[in-house]
């Protein structure tokens, strides 16, 4: 359930932020949003990765789809990737990747912080 959660959030706080910042205000929300979901490891990195980087497949297509323009296409070829497609997907991959670093940022810094009892028979 945590999972669902963390990955609507981040998509949504994705969407929204993208518009008026930076990529690494983005990444900054995304960790405080793990740090305060407290997923697990696993599922705080690919939450991150998920919300991000179907995100930013999202935006490309839109942006894409309503320009009808072929910038895409001709930076993919100077690129040496092809057709933009493939560098769409490469958009991808690395909005999942600095999104599923992220949320495993979050999630590692509050087990960071977070009391663990010293004084307790644990046996």
């Amino acid at each position: 359930m945590k999972f669902l959660l963390f990955t609507l959030l981040s998509a949504l706080v994705v969407v929204f932020l993208n518009i008026v910042a930076p990529y690494w205000v983005v990444m900054i929300a995304v960790t405080a949003l793990a740090a305060l979901i407290r997923p697990t490891v696993w599922g705080g990195f690919l939450g991150g990765g998920l919300g991000m980087g179907l995100v930013w497949l999202g935006q490309t297509l839109y942006i894409s789809a309503v320009t009808s323009s072929t910038l895409p296409d001709k930076m993919g070829a100077l690129m040496g990737l092809g057709s933009g497609l493939s560098l769409m997907l490469l958009t991808a991959v690395l909005g999942f990747i600095l999104g599923g670093c992220s949320g495993l940022l979050g999630v590692m810094f509050r087990n960071l912080i977070q009391k663990k009892p010293t004084d307790v028979y644990l046996g």
